[in-house]
């Protein structure tokens, strides 16, 4: 187990401890652990100037990227004019995907089991790889602006409403309102305000970007504030890794469990058949048909860029092990008492970084959510805008007409999530990691099931995914609003958990999609857009990145197991 201190010494009482990790050395010989407290108390005029300057070249970044260049057509928000490279893609997805959550839930989770939650990036490697290489190509091909789009292309004009009403309800709630109620969480441990003050001021910065300049100014910002994330978040592991003295001590002082990536089938809280069928529920659905993530991909120079960029997640999502993970193991060791694992990266934070550092954790803490709210922000008003406004209410709108109504719709989702995050604060008898992922494995079986559906069975029917994304869609939150708010399971034992909750809803829809396809007297099946070999077939250097990174993936589980 990590080296626990008999007792602490503190402002609030004189008893000494016979050995303390970190700390501050008192005139009397005693160390002194700083709790968790204001960052801003220990601002220095280094601090400010640092966040200063951040603001002033995320301002200017956003701006150039906003402003539409000389000669050439107006851009919109949506898909920054099919001009992203892969790096691009890859930090813009990586920054989508890394939010206020990943620093919180991630760290809660290392300091409270170790590294099995990191199975929730590395085992993504697989349904990256399906977007890449089969999803993808459909998305190129048929040359959509959403999800509900490329749908509708297949099933008609119903289909495509329902899932785009689907759809806004996803990113609200899964991206939006978690994304926001985690970053007001870790601004309400940083200046200690109501969780109201800090979401709200929150969203207004964030909101700032998806409102001026779309997706072009998104992923533009995501590049530089992820490369900044990198670095920060290195330095705090460093700095943690050296105070518990080496790599070597920091094996040694935790759990021996905390090193397993698989957990057995006993575990209560992260067993492996739960990861191994519950996740790929929610990850098919996250990765490969949501409008957040896959937008990225849609606004691509071509699809050899768009493969290559997934493939760079895939490789920047290896690093989650010691920006996010490591941190709340070493926090364990260095700070075994904490009352909530979720002020893990927060404790580390005051206590590892000395003055002059802190105002670039204040900056990481704004990167991160720019990212993720922003990318957020931009997809809800996409999806409105092209499926609904354009759709059923203006067909003949203008490109200024919808860039405004986008703006608007930007503006709507802000109030929305704010009223949302405060909901999700009210959640009990979850820790802050298992919050994200079963609100995600609620929404996603309804999506799962029908777009790998429409991609590996051509004999799915309309009828089969209108009443799995209608009906299918009621039951699945239902069931979700009941285990999270009416019954929760820290009340109700009778739960199974939540990753199998969410694999055995997945099952009940697919079978009954299946069979309503089959038991269907006049069937409505699509015809899939015909593809040229040139454009389906991945170039050589998609399949030499795609093979390093299988190989790679497959030896980190080896070394792990």
């Amino acid at each position: 187990m990590g080296q626990r201190p008999l007792k602490i010494y503190s402002s609030l009482g004189k008893a000494k401890q016979k050995r303390c990790p970190v700390g501050k050395l008192s005139e009397k010989g005693e160390y002194v652990i700083k709790p968790m407290n204001n960052i801003t108390d220990r601002l220095t005029a280094l601090d400010y100037f640092i966040v200063l300057a951040y603001l002033i070249i995320l301002a200017v970044i956003g701006y150039k990227a906003s402003v539409p260049k000389k000669g050439q057509p107006d851009e919109t928000l949506f898909l920054a004019n099919k001009s992203l490279g892969w790096a691009s893609i890859g930090f813009n997805m990586w920054g989508t995907n890394v939010g206020p959550s990943m620093l919180l839930a991630f760290a809660s989770i290392g300091y409270s089991t170790g590294i099995v939650a990191i199975n929730f990036d590395w085992y993504a490697f697989v349904f990256l790889f399906l977007l890449a290489i089969v999803f993808a190509p459909k998305y190129l091909a048929a040359n959509v602006t959403t999800m509900p789009e490329f749908m509708g292309q297949r099933y008609g004009e119903s289909t495509q409403t329902i899932l785009a009403w689907y759809a806004l309800i996803k990113i609200l709630i899964s991206w939006l309102s978690l994304g926001l109620f985690a970053g007001g969480f870790l601004v309400r441990q940083i200046l200690g305000i109501p969780m109201w003050q800090s979401v709200t001021v929150l969203v207004l910065f964030a909101g700032l970007f998806a409102y001026t300049g779309g997706l072009k100014a998104i992923a533009r910002v995501n590049v530089f504030q992820m490369i900044l994330l990198i670095g920060v978040s290195l330095t705090l592991t460093i700095l943690g890794i050296n105070k518990v003295g080496g790599l070597e001590a920091v094996f040694q002082k935790a759990p021996i469990g905390y090193w397993s990536l698989i957990h057995p089938a006993s575990d209560t809280k992260y067993p492996w058949p739960a990861i191994l069928l519950g996740y790929p529920v929610a990850a098919v659905a996250f990765f490969c048909t949501d409008q957040s993530m896959v937008q990225s991909v849609l606004g691509a120079k071509n699809l050899e860029q768009g493969q290559l960029g997934v493939n760079f997640i895939g490789w920047l999502k290896i690093l989650s092990l010691p920006l996010f993970i490591l941190p709340g193991i070493l926090c364990f060791i260095l700070f075994p008492n904490l009352k909530d694992p979720a002020e893990a990266y927060m404790t580390m934070v005051t206590n590892l970084f000395p003055p002059g550092m802190n105002g670039l954790v204040i900056v990481v803490l704004i990167a991160v959510l720019v990212g993720t709210i922003g990318s957020s922000l931009n997809s809800l008003s996409t999806v409105f805008t092209m499926d609904v406004y354009a759709r059923k209410i203006n067909p003949n709108a203008s490109n200024a007409q919808l860039i405004k109504v986008g703006r608007m719709t930007v503006i709507v989702g802000c109030l929305f999530a704010v009223g949302m995050a405060l909901a999700i604060d009210s959640i009990k008898g979850l820790n802050l990691f298992d919050v994200f992922q079963s609100v995600l494995g609620f929404i996603a079986p309804p999506l799962s099931v029908v777009f790998l559906l429409t991609v590996f069975w051509k004999r799915t029917t309309r009828k089969a995914v209108n009443t799995v994304l209608s009906i299918g869609s009621a039951f699945s939150l239902g069931v979700g609003i009941v285990y999270l708010w009416v019954l929760p399971p820290d009340k109700y034992s009778f739960w199974p958990h939540y990753l199998l909750l969410s694999f055995a809803i997945f099952a009940i829809l697919l079978i009954t999609a299946i069979l309503i396809s089959l038991l269907d007297k006049n069937p409505a099946i699509y015809t899939p857009v015909t593809l040229r070999s040139d454009a389906i077939k991945p170039t050589r250097r998609v399949w030499i990145a795609w093979i390093s990174l299988i190989i790679t993936m497959v030896g980190l589980y080896l070394v792990f197991d």
